[in-house]
């Protein structure tokens, strides 16, 4: 139960990314690389006062599960951002959070999780709820589309960072598997930047107040307590508590963007809320 209670609190989290990023006018490889970037300072002297050691029991395997899922979540980051720059949020946030398809798909042929019909019938449901909270958006324009386009593949990012980090998960403790991932995602990030020529420092104090915002409450406080939880379930059931994102995300966008809400998002909201009910519902019942 309280991998449950940490997987809806990451969700309401992380619903506040979205808004944090409209805030800024950065690019959006920086608001990703300072994200993590200050998510990492801020754990360093747990990390090194307490967990430093761990890192001597991994061995090259686990390293490299390791920088692929920094790598995956660094260009997650990246994507999902510049998604945000032609899209709106609600049809962005949606695109991220059809996550349990790919997350079942990839549990049945990596892990070989099997997933009964009334999973499927519960993730099919909320996910319905995601397509019509954002289906008007898809009509918008050519530019709106685009958006959708790179959002899509960045769900598909975070689902193999959720998918690879399972493994390790599992092994390490949260501080040591978070830190290493977040600070390879890091400097794959620092690389992009530098690559692509933007500045690392000509920001006013609104946009340093939003990057460490981003790494506080959606990282530390949102990714964190999914990896917390992942010791207890899977990458699925992860993707799933995710979709509650799109919900949070609409309800702040409204408050603070201004951005209209439809009966449509009313209506996808309840669905997503009942498919995401029965599914844990159902897990629960089967553990008992």
């Amino acid at each position: 139960m309280k991998a449950y209670i940490a997987l809806i609190i990451g969700a309401l989290s992380i619903s506040t990314s979205a808004i944090f990023v409209k805030f800024t006018d950065a690019p959006s490889a920086v608001i990703a690389f300072y994200r993590l970037f200050f998510a990492v300072v801020l754990m360093t002297p747990l990390f090194i006062v307490k967990h430093i050691r761990e890192t001597k029991q991994m061995n090259k395997k686990d390293w490299a599960f390791a920088v692929l899922s920094g790598t995956l979540l660094a260009f997650h980051f990246i994507l999902w951002f510049e998604s945000l720059r032609y899209t709106s949020v609600a049809s962005s946030v949606v695109l991220v959070t059809l996550q349990p398809i790919f997350a079942f798909i990839g549990g049945f042929f990596f892990f070989k999780e099997n997933i009964t019909t009334s999973e499927w019938i519960s993730a099919l449901l909320a996910i319905l709820g995601s397509v019509i909270i954002s289906w008007g958006d898809f009509r918008v324009s050519g530019e709106a589309l685009y958006g959708d386009v790179l959002a899509l593949i960045a769900c598909a990012m975070v689902t193999g960072y959720w998918l690879v980090g399972q493994h390790l998960r599992k092994q390490f403790s949260l501080i040591t598997y978070t830190y290493i991932v977040y600070g390879i995602a890091s400097i794959v990030l620092s690389g992009y930047v530098t690559l692509f020529r933007y500045s690392f420092f000509s920001y006013d104090v609104d946009d340093w107040s939003y990057f460490i915002l981003l790494a506080v409450i959606p990282t530390l406080l949102g990714h964190s307590l999914f990896n917390w939880a992942m010791k207890w379930v899977n990458a699925a059931m992860v993707s799933m508590a995710i979709l509650f994102e799109p919900i949070g995300a609409i309800v702040l966008a409204y408050i603070w963007l201004d951005e209209n809400v439809y009966l449509s998002q009313a209506i996808g909201s309840f669905f997503i809320i009942v498919g995401i009910g029965a599914y844990m519902f159902g897990k629960h019942v089967k553990r008992i």
